[in-house]
C-alpha cells in the first residue's frame, strides 16, 4: 500500500497571523507531497512499502538508504508536525506532560528557551525537537529530514526550521517564526503524543 499525505486537520489559514495560508498551502500540498510521492519511488515493490512509516524510519537497514531517509523521514517528520498545531494552541501544557518538563528542564520556561536554542543553532535545515527518550524528556535537533526515531528516540513536538517553513512571512527571520510557533502548539496533541511514547 502507497504511502500518502495526511489531510490537515484545519483549514490553510487557521494557524494565521502566526504561520500564513500560502505558506501551509505550499508546505503541505508541495513539499510534504513530494517526499511522498519520492519515497513510494523508493520503496515500490519491497517490503518497506507496506511498513508503518515510523517502523519505516526507525529501521537501522531501511535509512541506510539515502532516498529512504531523508524522503521517508520528511514524511514521517511532516504527519507529525501537522497534527501538533492547532488554531486554538499556545499555552502551557498541564497534567504528567508538564510535570515531565519540570522533572526535565525546570521550568515550561526553561524548556521553551532549550528549544528555542536548538531551532536556532540548527545550522541550515533541520527542525527541533521534544523527545520521549526512555522514560525522561529530551530537547534535541536533527539535520535535514532526520527524525530522533532514527536514534531510538520518540518525538512528540517539533518545529519545523527548513525556509520553507516560513520564509514568505518571516523571510530571514527564523526568532521571529520560532517565538510565533509557541502560540500554535496543540498541547493535548503533544501530552497524547507524550502518553503513547510511555
Amino acid at each position: 500500500m502507497a504511502f500518502s499525505v495526511p489531510d490537515l486537520p484545519y483549514d490553510f489559514g487557521a494557524l494565521e497571523p502566526h504561520i500564513d495560508a500560502r505558506t501551509m498551502e505550499i508546505h503541505h500540498d508541495r513539499h510534504h507531497a513530494a517526499y511522498v510521492a519520492n519515497l513510494n519511488a523508493a520503496v515500490a515493490g519491497t517490503p518497506q512499502a507496506d511498513m508503518d512509516i515510523n517502523d519505516l524510519v526507525s529501521d537501522a537497514a531501511a535509512v541506510s538508504s539515502p532516498a529512504v531517509r531523508n524522503n521517508g523521514g520528511g514524511h514521517a517528520n511532516h504527519s507529525l508536525f501537522w497534527t501538533i498545531m492547532s488554531p486554538s494552541g499556545g499555552g502551557e501544557p498541564s497534567g504528567p506532560l508538564a510535570d515531565a518538563m519540570n522533572e526535565a528542564f525546570g521550568s515550561f520556561g526553561d524548556f521553551q528557551s532549550r528549544l528555542t536554542t536548538a531551532a536556532m543553532t540548527r545550522f541550515g535545515s533541520g527542525w527541533a525537537w521534544l523527545s520521549v527518550d526512555g522514560g525522561g524528556l529530551v530537547v534535541e535537533s536533527t539535520p535535514n529530514q532526520d527524525s530522533p526515531l532514527m536514534d531510538g528516540r520518540t518525538p512528540i513536538l517539533g518545529i519545523d526550521v527548513w525556509e520553507h517553513a516560513y520564509y514568505l512571512l518571516y523571510q530571514n527571520r527564523r526568532p521571529d517564526y520560532v517565538k510565533a510557533f509557541f502560540n500554535v502548539i496543540d498541547w493535548n496533541a503533544v501530552a497524547d503524543r507524550y502518553a503513547a511514547a510511555l
